[in-house]
Protein backbone atom coordinates (compact mmCIF):
# COMPACT_ATOMS: atom_id res chain seq x y z
CA UNK A 1 0.00 0.00 0.00
CA UNK A 2 1.39 3.21 -0.91
CA UNK A 3 1.01 6.08 1.65
CA UNK A 4 1.13 10.35 1.54
CA UNK A 5 3.57 12.03 3.13
CA UNK A 6 2.50 15.47 4.35
CA UNK A 7 5.46 17.47 6.39
CA UNK A 8 4.42 19.37 9.42
CA UNK A 9 4.99 23.69 9.80
CA UNK A 10 7.19 24.61 12.79
CA UNK A 11 4.64 26.23 14.19
CA UNK A 12 5.11 24.79 17.74
CA UNK A 13 9.16 25.47 17.12
CA UNK A 14 10.16 28.16 19.98
CA UNK A 15 11.34 31.19 18.07
CA UNK A 16 9.18 30.18 14.65
CA UNK A 17 8.49 33.40 13.00
CA UNK A 18 6.44 34.14 10.11
CA UNK A 19 8.89 34.47 7.41
CA UNK A 20 10.19 31.17 7.93
CA UNK A 21 6.66 29.81 8.36
CA UNK A 22 5.56 31.37 4.77
CA UNK A 23 8.28 30.22 3.28
CA UNK A 24 7.97 26.97 4.55
CA UNK A 25 4.27 26.69 3.21
CA UNK A 26 5.48 27.83 -0.27
CA UNK A 27 8.21 25.18 -0.67
CA UNK A 28 5.77 22.40 0.56
CA UNK A 29 3.65 23.25 -2.20
CA UNK A 30 6.59 23.12 -4.49
CA UNK A 31 7.60 19.68 -2.95
CA UNK A 32 6.36 16.32 -2.84
CA UNK A 33 4.24 16.31 0.43
CA UNK A 34 0.73 15.99 0.26
CA UNK A 35 -0.54 17.67 3.18
CA UNK A 36 0.91 20.64 5.79
CA UNK A 37 -0.16 19.54 9.46
CA UNK A 38 -0.01 21.91 12.77
CA UNK A 39 0.33 20.56 16.19
CA UNK A 40 -1.80 22.97 19.20
CA UNK A 41 -0.63 24.16 22.47
CA UNK A 42 -1.62 27.49 24.83
CA UNK A 43 1.18 27.56 27.78
CA UNK A 44 4.06 27.53 24.70
CA UNK A 45 6.18 29.50 22.45
CA UNK A 46 4.39 28.85 19.72
CA UNK A 47 1.76 30.35 17.41
CA UNK A 48 -2.18 29.59 17.48
CA UNK A 49 -2.37 26.24 14.49
CA UNK A 50 -5.85 28.22 12.83
CA UNK A 51 -3.81 31.05 12.26
CA UNK A 52 -0.78 29.59 10.71
CA UNK A 53 -2.98 27.55 8.45
CA UNK A 54 -4.62 30.71 7.30
CA UNK A 55 -1.16 32.03 6.30
CA UNK A 56 -0.49 28.62 4.74
CA UNK A 57 -3.47 29.21 2.71
CA UNK A 58 -2.56 32.35 1.17
CA UNK A 59 0.55 31.65 -0.38
CA UNK A 60 -0.13 27.94 -1.02
CA UNK A 61 -2.90 26.42 -4.38
CA UNK A 62 -2.47 22.68 -3.90
CA UNK A 63 -1.28 21.01 -0.58
CA UNK A 64 -3.74 19.94 1.88
CA UNK A 65 -3.87 21.72 5.85
CA UNK A 66 -4.64 19.87 8.38
CA UNK A 67 -4.80 20.38 12.34
CA UNK A 68 -3.10 17.37 13.85
CA UNK A 69 -4.80 17.67 16.48
CA UNK A 70 -6.15 20.79 17.69
CA UNK A 71 -7.22 20.74 20.99
CA UNK A 72 -10.70 21.00 20.75
CA UNK A 73 -12.16 21.65 23.96
CA UNK A 74 -9.95 24.26 24.60
CA UNK A 75 -12.32 26.51 22.33
CA UNK A 76 -16.00 27.28 22.40
CA UNK A 77 -18.15 25.09 19.98
CA UNK A 78 -18.94 28.27 17.67
CA UNK A 79 -15.57 29.72 17.97
CA UNK A 80 -13.77 26.14 16.67
CA UNK A 81 -16.08 25.70 14.01
CA UNK A 82 -15.47 29.57 12.79
CA UNK A 83 -12.18 28.98 12.44
CA UNK A 84 -11.99 25.74 10.90
CA UNK A 85 -14.57 27.13 8.46
CA UNK A 86 -12.50 30.42 7.87
CA UNK A 87 -9.39 27.80 7.00
CA UNK A 88 -11.51 25.97 5.02
CA UNK A 89 -12.58 29.11 2.86
CA UNK A 90 -9.39 30.51 2.67
CA UNK A 91 -7.68 27.35 1.34
CA UNK A 92 -10.38 26.61 -1.16
CA UNK A 93 -11.61 23.40 1.00
CA UNK A 94 -8.36 22.17 1.07
CA UNK A 95 -9.02 21.59 5.24
CA UNK A 96 -8.99 18.79 7.60
CA UNK A 97 -9.98 19.48 10.95
CA UNK A 98 -7.81 16.99 13.40
CA UNK A 99 -9.16 16.78 16.54
CA UNK A 100 -8.47 15.32 20.66
CA UNK A 101 -8.68 16.51 24.38
CA UNK A 102 -4.87 16.96 24.51
CA UNK A 103 -2.83 15.59 27.25
CA UNK A 104 -1.87 18.96 29.56
CA UNK A 105 -3.10 20.24 32.49
CA UNK A 106 -1.60 23.70 32.14
CA UNK A 107 -3.17 24.41 28.84
CA UNK A 108 -6.18 24.09 30.74
CA UNK A 109 -5.74 26.53 33.36
CA UNK A 110 -4.29 28.87 30.81
CA UNK A 111 -7.50 28.77 29.33
CA UNK A 112 -9.81 28.79 31.97
CA UNK A 113 -11.42 24.99 30.82
CA UNK A 114 -11.91 22.52 33.29
CA UNK A 115 -10.01 19.76 32.42
CA UNK A 116 -12.33 16.54 33.66
CA UNK A 117 -15.05 17.36 31.09
CA UNK A 118 -12.65 17.37 28.13
CA UNK A 119 -14.00 14.37 27.02
CA UNK A 120 -18.03 15.15 27.14
CA UNK A 121 -17.04 18.95 25.57
CA UNK A 122 -15.01 17.15 22.54
CA UNK A 123 -18.07 14.79 22.15
CA UNK A 124 -20.64 18.14 22.53
CA UNK A 125 -17.98 19.60 19.99
CA UNK A 126 -18.45 17.24 16.97
CA UNK A 127 -22.12 16.88 17.72
CA UNK A 128 -22.22 20.55 16.60
CA UNK A 129 -19.91 20.32 14.11
CA UNK A 130 -21.56 17.59 12.11
CA UNK A 131 -25.41 18.82 12.88
CA UNK A 132 -26.63 22.15 14.43
CA UNK A 133 -23.41 24.33 12.95
CA UNK A 134 -24.85 24.05 9.43
CA UNK A 135 -28.16 26.01 10.42
CA UNK A 136 -26.34 29.02 13.15
CA UNK A 137 -25.39 31.55 10.78
CA UNK A 138 -21.86 31.63 12.10
CA UNK A 139 -19.98 32.42 8.52
CA UNK A 140 -17.81 32.77 6.10
CA UNK A 141 -20.98 31.24 4.12
CA UNK A 142 -19.06 29.20 1.48
CA UNK A 143 -19.39 25.25 0.27
CA UNK A 144 -17.38 24.20 2.90
CA UNK A 145 -18.95 24.03 5.68
CA UNK A 146 -18.80 22.06 8.48
CA UNK A 147 -20.46 19.00 7.42
CA UNK A 148 -17.83 19.26 4.15
CA UNK A 149 -14.41 19.14 6.19
CA UNK A 150 -12.94 15.83 6.88
CA UNK A 151 -13.00 15.45 10.20
CA UNK A 152 -9.95 13.21 12.06
CA UNK A 153 -10.54 12.45 15.75
CA UNK A 154 -7.36 11.91 17.88
CA UNK A 155 -6.88 9.56 21.25
CA UNK A 156 -6.62 6.41 22.44
CA UNK A 157 -9.06 5.54 24.85
CA UNK A 158 -12.10 3.13 24.24
CA UNK A 159 -14.42 6.66 24.34
CA UNK A 160 -11.86 8.39 21.80
CA UNK A 161 -12.26 5.94 19.40
CA UNK A 162 -16.00 6.12 19.80
CA UNK A 163 -16.25 9.43 19.34
CA UNK A 164 -14.26 9.00 16.36
CA UNK A 165 -16.30 6.08 14.69
CA UNK A 166 -19.69 8.49 15.86
CA UNK A 167 -18.36 11.62 14.09
CA UNK A 168 -15.17 11.30 12.43
CA UNK A 169 -14.36 10.63 8.50
CA UNK A 170 -11.04 8.93 10.49
CA UNK A 171 -8.24 8.66 13.34
CA UNK A 172 -5.41 10.70 14.27
CA UNK A 173 -2.86 8.75 15.89
CA UNK A 174 -0.11 10.38 18.68
CA UNK A 175 3.20 8.73 16.69
CA UNK A 176 5.50 6.12 17.50
CA UNK A 177 6.43 3.38 15.76
CA UNK A 178 4.89 1.49 12.81
CA UNK A 179 3.70 -1.53 15.57
CA UNK A 180 2.32 0.90 17.62
CA UNK A 181 0.66 2.84 14.95
CA UNK A 182 -0.86 -0.88 13.61
CA UNK A 183 -2.20 -1.33 17.05
CA UNK A 184 -4.05 1.75 17.24
CA UNK A 185 -5.25 1.40 13.90
CA UNK A 186 -6.90 -1.81 14.81
CA UNK A 187 -8.72 -0.75 17.01
CA UNK A 188 -9.97 2.79 15.58
CA UNK A 189 -11.28 0.12 12.71
CA UNK A 190 -13.01 -2.59 15.14
CA UNK A 191 -14.67 0.73 16.68
CA UNK A 192 -16.00 1.94 12.99
CA UNK A 193 -17.11 -1.71 12.70
CA UNK A 194 -19.02 -1.61 16.17
CA UNK A 195 -20.77 1.40 15.03
CA UNK A 196 -21.97 0.18 11.32
CA UNK A 197 -20.43 2.73 9.96
CA UNK A 198 -19.55 1.73 5.86
CA UNK A 199 -15.57 1.31 4.67
CA UNK A 200 -13.13 2.39 7.22
CA UNK A 201 -11.89 5.25 8.88
CA UNK A 202 -9.34 7.45 7.10
CA UNK A 203 -6.12 6.58 9.38
CA UNK A 204 -2.99 9.28 9.71
CA UNK A 205 -0.14 9.05 11.72
CA UNK A 206 2.65 11.22 12.50
CA UNK A 207 6.68 11.34 13.21
CA UNK A 208 9.52 13.69 13.68
CA UNK A 209 12.08 14.80 12.01
CA UNK A 210 15.71 16.66 12.87
CA UNK A 211 17.98 16.30 10.22
CA UNK A 212 20.18 19.21 10.32
CA UNK A 213 21.38 19.29 14.27
CA UNK A 214 19.76 16.03 15.55
CA UNK A 215 20.72 16.81 19.37
CA UNK A 216 19.48 20.31 19.22
CA UNK A 217 16.07 18.66 17.85
CA UNK A 218 16.05 15.92 20.59
CA UNK A 219 16.83 18.79 23.16
CA UNK A 220 13.32 20.14 21.56
CA UNK A 221 11.13 16.99 21.72
CA UNK A 222 12.45 16.47 25.19
CA UNK A 223 10.90 19.86 26.30
CA UNK A 224 8.17 19.66 24.28
CA UNK A 225 6.84 16.28 26.02
CA UNK A 226 8.47 16.94 29.43
CA UNK A 227 5.19 16.47 31.53
CA UNK A 228 5.17 12.44 30.18
CA UNK A 229 8.31 12.25 32.23
CA UNK A 230 10.78 9.25 31.07
CA UNK A 231 8.83 8.57 28.11
CA UNK A 232 10.04 12.16 26.92
CA UNK A 233 13.44 10.60 26.30
CA UNK A 234 11.72 8.04 24.32
CA UNK A 235 10.39 10.56 22.37
CA UNK A 236 13.29 12.26 21.37
CA UNK A 237 15.12 8.91 20.65
CA UNK A 238 12.45 8.34 17.69
CA UNK A 239 13.42 12.06 15.93
CA UNK A 240 14.19 10.95 12.14
CA UNK A 241 17.94 12.23 11.43
CA UNK A 242 18.44 10.48 8.11
CA UNK A 243 17.25 9.36 4.66
CA UNK A 244 17.23 5.89 5.48
CA UNK A 245 15.19 6.19 8.59
CA UNK A 246 12.83 8.42 7.04
CA UNK A 247 12.22 5.82 4.02
CA UNK A 248 11.95 2.49 6.92
CA UNK A 249 9.10 4.43 8.86
CA UNK A 250 7.16 5.70 5.40
CA UNK A 251 7.14 1.59 4.58
CA UNK A 252 6.37 0.59 8.39
CA UNK A 253 3.57 2.67 8.24
CA UNK A 254 2.54 1.71 4.72
CA UNK A 255 2.75 -1.90 5.92
CA UNK A 256 0.30 -0.96 8.92
CA UNK A 257 -2.18 0.74 6.53
CA UNK A 258 -1.49 4.17 7.04
CA UNK A 259 -3.32 6.99 4.65
CA UNK A 260 -1.33 9.90 5.37
CA UNK A 261 1.65 10.43 7.43
CA UNK A 262 3.16 13.81 8.68
CA UNK A 263 6.09 14.15 9.28
CA UNK A 264 6.69 17.51 11.75
CA UNK A 265 9.87 19.18 12.22
CA UNK A 266 11.93 19.40 15.37
CA UNK A 267 13.60 22.47 14.57
CA UNK A 268 12.67 25.33 12.17
CA UNK A 269 15.37 24.87 9.37
CA UNK A 270 14.32 25.15 6.03
CA UNK A 271 17.04 23.41 4.89
CA UNK A 272 15.21 20.19 6.82
CA UNK A 273 12.33 20.68 4.02
CA UNK A 274 14.48 20.46 1.30
CA UNK A 275 15.80 17.24 2.72
CA UNK A 276 12.57 15.64 3.32
CA UNK A 277 11.60 16.86 0.15
CA UNK A 278 14.95 14.75 -1.16
CA UNK A 279 14.80 11.73 1.17
CA UNK A 280 11.09 11.42 -0.62
CA UNK A 281 11.70 11.34 -4.13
Amino acid sequence: MLVKVGIGLPNMVPGCDGATLVEWARRADAGPFSTLGVLDRVRYDSIDPFAALSAAAAVTTRIGLATMIAIGPLRGAAMLAKQAVSVAALSGGRFTLGLAVGARLDDYAAAGVDHKTRGTTLSHQLAYLRGEFESTNIGPATPFGAKGIELLVGGSSGAALARMARYGDGYAHGGGPPRAFGSAATKARAAWRDLGRPGEPALWGQGYIAFGDPERGRDYLRDYYAFTGPFAEKIAAGALTSARQVKDLVRGYADEGCDELILFPALADLDDLDRLAEALS
